[in-house]
């Protein structure tokens, strides 16, 4: 298996997260996920993308958790 790099274009990153670059220069606009400029090309660690998936996957798991449940009315006769 491939060693992944430390650090990564953002053609790489786009595979690594599973989406595509489009979405990763949104992300990139809404400085919502960790990159840096080498020149002019962005770059992206592969440790701060694992703590940003991290935060994001904490995020979603407590919303779920904290999202009221709703019951179904049963339409069982018995």
């Amino acid at each position: 298996m491939e060693r992944l790099k430390e650090v990564m274009t953002l053609r790489e990153a786009s595979q690594y997260l599973g989406i595509s670059p489009d979405t990763l220069y949104k992300y990139l606009g809404e400085k919502s996920i960790p990159a840096f400029k080498l020149g002019n090309r962005w770059r992206f660690k592969k440790d701060l993308l694992d703590r940003w998936m991290e935060r994001k996957s904490e995020r979603t798991e407590l919303a779920v958790e904290s999202r009221p449940r709703r019951f179904v009315k049963s339409t069982a006769k018995g």
